[in-house]
């Protein structure tokens, strides 16, 4: 049975904000307030083992005791879809509040945290049709294929990056299934009992600097050597894995696509526009209290605002 009082906080918002060190901050709150409290994450990348460098994930140190639920669940040469994520995120969260705790849930794929928050219903799949569409994805290209997308399903086509050849490839393959793609996302409206979303936000030029500072420092950590030996593990058969911002462009480099540096700017770039999307998504959603990334209250008034910390400040800052 589920306690009482054990809510959702969900922490979402762009890449390079500090979600995860706010999220276990609260945790670690949380535990000195004599509750339990775990990390639920939702970021699509963080699954993979392996892959660390690349996608900033918290070191152990960095966890600071709190446990983590999803990540390091898949090796790099595993397929991630939305639907598996779906199922293991949402009884991660149920088990977390059945032992009385507070889930954490954090992350900055906003398609998944949504489909783990809301009532997403997943159309039919089939490995086969699937594989067939990727093949012609690999022999034509993301904006061919798209083309042929716009043909038979225009609707779906406009709301797909003609450059986004998974998503692509998903259109086409349900299209084929079913007759039909349905492009819309359901109703903004939760699936889970008590929730409470905040997002992290910064300025845009502060964000940029961050971002590139970040790369940098990914580079200095390895993740040059990092990508090398994933490949070693089957990264490139991947199909999820490899295409993520930062290895798809070291993998060019190895291959000799690009040169170092090269690779290195294509990374910044494609993070930064990899935020603005996020932001489109988050912007969207009126159900997200927005935070100042960094503001050292955080940890308090998230507290505060999900019951969880009297509202005279006791155990806050």
């Amino acid at each position: 049975m589920v306690a009482v009082n054990t809510p959702a906080i969900v922490l979402v918002g762009p890449t390079a904000t500090g979600k995860s060190e706010l999220a276990v901050e609260i945790a670690v709150r949380l535990g000195e307030l004599g509750r339990l409290s775990e990390v639920v994450n939702t970021d699509s990348m963080l699954v993979y083992r392996g892959m660390d460098i690349g996608t900033a994930k918290p070191s152990v140190a960095e966890r600071r005791g709190v446990t983590h639920h999803l990540m390091d669940v898949l090796d790099v040469n595993q397929r991630a879809t939305v639907a598996q994520f779906q199922e293991l995120a949402r009884s991660a969260i149920a088990d977390i509040r059945d032992r009385g705790g507070v889930p954490v849930v954090v992350g900055g794929s906003a398609l998944y945290t949504r489909a783990i928050l809301d009532g997403f219903e997943f159309q039919a799949s089939d490995a086969q049709v699937r594989a067939r569409w990727e093949a012609e994805l690999d022999r034509v290209g993301p904006h061919e294929l798209h083309r042929r997308l716009a043909e038979i399903a225009p609707d779906s086509a406009a709301k797909i990056d003609p450059g986004n050849g998974r998503r692509t490839v998903r259109a086409l393959e349900v299209n084929e299934l079913t007759g039909g793609h349905r492009p819309s996302l359901p109703a903004w409206t939760y699936e889970l009992q008590d929730v409470h979303q905040f997002g992290l936000e910064q300025d845009r030029a502060v964000l940029d600097e961050r971002i590139n500072l970040r790369v940098e420092r990914m580079w200095e950590q390895g993740l040059v050597e990092e990508v090398r030996g994933l490949l070693d593990h089957g990264l490139r058969e991947g199909v999820t894995a490899v295409r993520a911002i930062g290895y798809r462009q070291v993998v060019d480099f190895l291959d000799g696509v690009t040169t170092e540096s090269e690779a290195k700017e294509l990374v910044k770039k494609a993070t930064r526009r990899f935020v603005r999307k996020q932001l489109g998504w988050y912007r969207r959603d009126p159900r997200i209290h927005w935070l100042e990334a960094g503001r050292p209250g955080n940890p308090a008034e998230v507290l505060t605002r999900v019951g969880l910390l009297p509202n005279d400040g006791s155990g806050g800052e």
